[in-house]
């Protein structure tokens, strides 16, 4: 039996000092050349004495003309090394291994970016209001992206950052290739599950051999994307028995994406209550995972239930997400028995009614969610406390303000 105090020794060697998982939020606080700032800076010294035995960063895009928010770090080469070596001195100092979330937004690119065209394996536009229609990528377009993340991967370990995660969750361009609602391709790139999934195969494969043995490679999966006729359990497990084999250090568990945020706390409230929304979805994969290890965020808040999900071999990391942006020492709260739970806070839209008849206010309350944890990284970033009586209105106005920022500029190209 193991216990969240107890490290863990990945296949790679690296050993996490204990179980709990600071898991990727998106913090948008890049400077306006896509280059982390002090801001980060001061985020992850405050995350880095919060006890956790990993940190994972927050997207960080591959290619800067396709963001997924304005503020996005981007890593296309090695013209940022002195600011991003910075900032992995901030956690390293601290001996807390972190890894870099490397992700592409597809057609989950900023919605409010208008006159942008994204790009997506099929032109298949986002269920949300305002989504634009993505142009099909052409396989010359799939390897260039490959090959992005693979470079990016090579300047994070230039960096000192102690491993990357290739961002295959939530809706974005990875879990798209995954998905048959967003990949109709009929090429070597889709047109059944095996090819669906060689994207995501490729790019673990062109990162491994671009980094040392010593360097994490980790996949964030959905266990499903819980849309009718989208990817299922059964394909996930598929993609987790193939994945064990390309030299993983670590398979994150989560699910949903922005058009069905189940990673959100929007799901059913006895679904809620059990905490871990996709810890029966790890059950079933333990042993397809082989020697990898698996880690499981979404709804984890006490520590029964994180002792638990350990001690029983369900999962051997337990992640948190929402919580560490109001309670950045979550892992050392729980760890240390100061308290029994944290706290995750959840804003959701007002005048259902009327909203529910023009979109999908579930879809709504996520966006409006993640953006009020944003905002709550900001003042962390700023040296500031969080604060939690922050409001629908205030929320909607940075929102806009943030993402609204690229509606006004230059067109990017596409």
């Amino acid at each position: 039996m193991s216990s969240l105090h107890g490290h863990l020794t990945l296949p790679n060697g690296q050993v996490l000092p204990n179980r709990i998982m600071k898991s990727a939020l998106s913090e948008a606080l890049a400077d306006g050349r896509n280059a982390p700032d002090h801001r980060l800076e001061q985020l992850y010294r405050t995350w880095s004495r919060g006890g956790y035995g990993l940190i994972i960063t927050g997207n960080v895009m591959v290619d800067r003309t396709q963001l997924g928010e304005p503020g996005n770090v981007v890593v296309e080469d090695d013209r940022d090394l002195a600011a991003l070596t910075r900032w992995a001195a901030t956690t390293k100092d601290a001996g807390i291994p972190t890894w870099v979330q490397l992700n592409h937004p597809g057609r989950q690119a900023n919605l409010l970016a208008l006159g942008h065209t994204p790009v997506a394996p099929s032109p298949v536009a986002l269920d949300l209001p305002g989504a634009a229609r993505p142009r099909e990528l052409t396989s010359a377009e799939i390897e260039d992206i490959i090959e992005r993340f693979a470079t990016a991967a090579q300047v994070c370990e230039a960096a000192g950052f102690a491993g990357v995660q290739v961002h295959g969750a939530h809706g974005y361009l990875v879990s798209q290739f995954l998905s048959p609602l967003s990949n109709r391709r009929e090429d070597e790139w889709g047109g059944d599950p095996e090819r669906r999934m060689r994207f995501v195969i490729e790019v673990v494969r062109r990162v491994r051999s671009r980094v040392s043995p010593g360097f994490a490679v980790a996949v964030k999966l959905n266990s499903a994307d819980f849309q009718r006729g989208g990817f299922t359990e059964e394909e996930s497990r598929s993609v987790v028995a193939a994945l064990a084999k390309e030299g993983l250090d670590l398979i994150e568990v989560s699910g949903g994406s922005y058009e069905s945020p189940a990673m959100t706390g929007s799901a059913a409230a006895s679904t809620r209550a059990r905490e871990a929304y996709f810890l029966e979805y790890a059950r079933t994969v333990r042993a397809l995972a082989g020697d990898v290890p698996l880690a499981v965020t979404g709804g984890f808040r006490s520590r029964g239930a994180m002792e638990a999900a350990v001690a029983g071999a369900e999962c051997d990391v337990v992640g948190m997400g929402r919580p560490t942006a109001t309670t950045p020492d979550a892992a050392d709260v729980i760890l240390t028995g100061r308290a029994e739970t944290v706290v995750a806070h959840q804003l959701r839209a007002g005048m259902r009614r009327v909203l529910g008849k023009v979109t999908d206010v579930k879809a709504l309350d996520g966006v409006l969610d993640l953006n009020w944890h944003t905002d709550q990284l900001h003042r962390l970033g700023a040296g500031l406390e969080p604060d939690l009586r922050r409001g629908r209105l205030a929320t909607t106005v940075s929102l806009v303000r943030r993402n609204g920022r690229a509606s006004f500029r230059r067109k990017r190209g596409a």
